[in-house]
Parts: structure tokens; C-alpha cells; sequence
């Protein structure tokens, strides 16, 4: 079913809507919660959290990209989750996903408080029309939806090592386009 379909049955309150949205975006859905969490239980609760998220707010809300709504839903709904958790035990992959990023930001903030800054992400914005579509695809795969090198490496057919310098010169170049807009670690 088209997306636009998917939407109109959303503004009659049309139950079908919810099961037309886990059948084209239950997959995608997942694997944003799944990358972030880890964890099987906690990525359906909140792919789950979404389809409830998504019947509040459409209607009044008419999104332009069904799948990019959807994905911005599941991924703040998962980060809530993963701070929830975050709080109680240690979940690697984030861990190292933001550590990744760490050197390229600036010290007195974490992550999360960075990356909510309107300035800091207009900036990275506008660094990202910088590089390359594919280093750009890449980063956004990468320190958006949280997918692995592993999974990116076999996604491009490239080996993980490759990959992993590939993430680190992407990073660097991020880290000076910041330091030279006044933003140093």
C-alpha cells in the first residue's frame, strides 16, 4: 500500500492504518530500535510505542516522508529507552557508537546535549553537504540510525577494517570543520 494510503486511513481513524504501517515499516522500524537498544524485548516495545506515537499525531500532522516520520519517532522513542536503561547497566554498541564521536565534539557537553543544540546540528548540517553522498550516507547510517561496521561493511562489500579508517577520516574531517568554526575538544 502507498504511503499516501497509509495516511489517508490514519485521518479516518482507520484501525487498518496501524497494521498497513507494522507490514511496510515493521522491518525498518526495528532495526533503528535494534541498533540503538540491543536488545530484542526492548526494540519491540518501542517499534510498538511508535505505531501508538504515530496514531496521535497523524492526524493533525500530514508527514511529507511516512517512512522518514516513522524513523524520527522509533529513534527518539529508542534513545529514551536506551537512557532509561543507560541508567541502569551499560549498553556497548551505543557506547561505542558515541564514543566514536567523542573526539570530534567539543568536551564540555555530552552527546545527546550536543546533538540537540540547533547551532551544533546546523553545523553538522552543513558539513555534511561538504563530503561525498556516500561519506555522507555512511555517517548518517552510521551515527543516526546506529548501524554497525559490521552491518555497513557488508552493505558496501568493503572489509570492516577498511571501513572502520573510512569512519575515522570522516570523523577527523568533521572534527576540523567544527575546530575551524570555533568548536574545539
Amino acid at each position: 500500500m502507498e504511503d499516501t494510503q497509509i495516511i489517508e486511513l490514519y485521518f479516518k481513524r482507520d484501525e487498518a492504518a496501524l497494521q498497513e504501517t507494522h507490514a511496510k515499516y515493521g522491518v525498518y522500524c526495528f532495526r533503528i530500535a535494534k541498533n540503538i537498544l540491543e536488545s530484542r524485548e526492548d526494540s519491540e516495545e518501542c517499534v510498538n510505542d511508535t505505531w501508538v506515537q504515530a496514531w496521535k499525531k497523524i492526524p493533525p500532522t500530514l508527514p511529507e516522508s511516512l517512512k522518514a516520520f516513522l524513523g524520527k519517532i522509533v529513534r527518539d522513542i529508542s534513545l529514551s529507552k536506551y537512557r532509561a536503561n543507560h541508567a541502569k547497566k551499560r549498553f556497548n554498541a551505543m557506547d561505542v557508537m558515541l564514543e566514536e564521536l567523542d573526539n570530534c565534539l567539543p568536551s564540555d557537553f555530552d552527546m545527546m546535549e550536543i546533538l540537540e543544540k540547533k547551532q551544533l546540528v546546523e553545523l553538522i548540517n552543513a558539513w555534511l553537504g561538504t563530503i561525498s553522498r556516500e561519506d555522507r550516507i555512511l555517517f548518517i547510517k552510521r551515527y543516526y540510525y546506529g548501524d554497525s561496521i559490521k552491518e555497513l561493511s557488508r552493505d558496501y562489500g568493503y572489509h570492516e577494517n577498511f571501513l572502520s579508517q573510512r569512519m575515522l577520516k570522516i570523523r577527523r574531517k568533521l572534527r576540523t570543520y567544527l575546530q575551524e568554526r570555533g568548536y574545539n575538544k
